[in-house]
């Protein structure tokens, strides 16, 4: 690993992604501003399945309708994403406006209604990272080559050597990457969502079953921003000395 003011060098950006609406399809970026509340326009808007509002978790998402990856969500104004439309390409190339009820009923017959949260609507932090070494390993395990968009992350890295499943060495660590710091919290507890194709809405439980029975049910790691900032793809990945 090669040495910097900053600290040790672990990789480099590869891939980027936020999700304007949980559960949807991603969109790929080049580059993107993260805040305090992870990347700019990621999770802003969801689905809740009608009668379950007080439910711990009542979202509509992949678990409910796997064909929901290949709804794929866009803003009118990419640059201002929090401020701008959300549109919906749907799987027979219609598009419509996230808050169309004809979205939410093509969605979920039984009804569901979608709600905007300015700070983000996630399970547990705003920032997720995952390797491109741990989904090969873990291909490996499941006998499957696997699309990364089955982990839903918003930032992938390449790291700096094959170790198998680098990212859990970082937790309790900051990272840096172009403008961005971002703590390391704890690692990703994963769900049936992981079994799903997302090109195909295909399940194959051998996958969730690789992680449960040899990974404490957990890939990729969650975490924090430390520093907002903005983060391209190929931006070398910094973890910070220890004090």
């Amino acid at each position: 690993m090669s040495k910097s003011s900053d600290g040790a060098t672990v990789g480099r950006v590869v891939g980027l992604w936020r999700y304007p609406v949980k559960s949807m399809g991603a969109e790929p970026l080049d580059e993107a501003e993260v805040s305090w509340n992870g990347l700019a326009g990621d999770r802003r808007w969801a689905f809740i399945r009608d009668g379950v509002v007080g439910n711990g978790f009542p979202w509509f998402t992949i678990r409910q309708r796997a064909e929901m990856g290949r709804y794929l969500p866009s803003f009118t104004d990419p640059g201002k994403p929090d401020t701008s439309r959300t549109v919906v390409r749907t799987p027979s190339g219609n598009r419509l406006d996230v808050t169309d009820p004809a979205l939410g009923a093509e969605l979920c017959p039984g009804g569901a209604a979608v709600i905007r949260q300015a700070r983000g609507i996630f399970d547990t932090f705003p920032l997720s990272l995952i390797t491109t070494q741990t989904i090969a390993r873990l291909g490996e395990m499941a006998g499957e080559r696997l699309d990364v968009q089955r982990f839903r992350p918003n930032i992938l890295v390449e790291a700096a050597d094959d170790t198998p499943f680098p990212e859990d060495a970082w937790v309790g660590r900051v990272l840096r990457f172009g403008g961005v710091a971002m703590r390391i919290d704890q690692r990703d507890r994963r769900c049936v969502v992981i079994t799903i194709d997302p090109a195909t809405g295909e399940r194959n439980p051998a996958v969730l079953r690789a992680v449960t029975d040899d990974r404490q049910g957990c890939l990729g790691v969650y975490g924090t921003t430390v520093d907002p900032g903005q983060v391209a793809v190929n931006d070398p990945v910094l973890i910070e000395q220890q004090a």
